[in-house]
């Protein structure tokens, strides 16, 4: 298949330069951004939304300056879940200004740029049914576009909530070749964890970009009658073991989590105490340790 550098002739069109233009924003704007983590699974259904979310509020707890970039373009939830979905967003000469939560995390989301709630993403095509030949790319493009026009000044950390499927991490690692590291998203379940391996072989073995570590997410439930810890799936395998990699934290469920997230408050806030909270920020805090030690090690 032909590159763009290949094409004799772009009809007028200047699709190099519009590309390379666009990949220079993007490293500028990356520029004032300490360490960029992708939060991935490869399996739908695990919880990656939440903990992003969470994780996003737990290290800006910790005195760090958050961006969030809800990279699922076609399944958005973070703007909802983080109490900005009423958020306008401003766009200035120098790019848009991203969506605030009241903690102070910044967030962009293709959800704050959808009309009503039932509306779909929808591609220009000749017909929608023409448009799933496009959409990897339009999509990447998007994605681009999130990240390169959005003005999010000095950050510590850029996280980005990337969608189910194996695909979606190359695409990334393209678009930021020096991804600062990955956290890996499954649950006690077989199944997902059959499927979670695949995201990180691609991640370990193929791209070459660092694992944080892996999260165990809905790892059990507390009995509200006797307090005793009762697991919800049963792999027989625990994620280090099954993964190869540090373990990070096995957050239980928690509805009170769930509930949070619907109605976009702060769960750490409203229930610092709960197990599901005190496993959040151990994991933020392994997080900030993983980035301190690999600048140790810079020379």
């Amino acid at each position: 298949m032909k590159t763009y550098t290949d094409l004799p002739s772009d009809a007028g069109s200047n699709i190099i330069g519009q590309v390379t233009a666009q990949a220079n924003r993007l490293q500028q704007r990356l520029a004032s951004v300490k360490h960029t983590v992708a939060i991935m699974s490869g399996k739908g259904g695990v919880g990656k939304s939440s903990l992003t979310a969470n994780l996003a509020a737990a290290l800006t707890l910790k005195g760090s300056a958050v961006g969030v970039v809800d990279a699922d373009i076609n399944g958005p939830t973070l703007a909802k879940m983080m109490g900005v979905r009423n958020a306008t967003l401003e766009y200035t000469p120098t790019g848009v200004k991203p969506a605030i939560t009241a903690l102070g995390t910044k967030l962009i989301s293709m959800d704050l740029l959808l009309a009503e709630d039932d509306a779909p993403v929808l591609w220009n095509a000749h017909s929608q049914k023409d448009a799933f030949t496009w959409r990897a790319t339009m999509e990447v493009g998007a994605l681009r576009e999130f990240i390169a026009d959005t003005e999010w000044g000095n950050l510590d950390y850029l996280l980005l909530d990337l969608p189910p499927g194996t695909d979606r991490l190359p695409n990334v690692a393209e678009l930021i070749p020096n991804l600062g590291g990955i956290v890996v998203v499954t649950i006690p379940s077989e199944v997902s964890q059959l499927i979670v391996k695949k995201s990180v072989t691609m991640a370990r073995d193929i791209l070459k970009v660092p694992i944080i570590g892996v999260v165990e997410n809905m790892a059990f439930y507390v009995c509200q009658h006797c307090g005793e810890e009762e697991p919800l799936f049963s792999a027989d395998e625990t994620p280090n073991k099954a993964f190869q990699q540090t373990l990070l934290g096995s957050i239980p469920f928690d509805p009170q989590l769930s509930r949070a997230n619907d109605n976009g408050t702060l769960y750490l806030g409203e229930y610092p105490d709960a197990p599901a909270s005190k496993v959040l920020m151990q994991v933020a805090k392994k997080i900030q340790d993983f980035f301190d030690e690999k600048m140790q090690r810079s020379p």
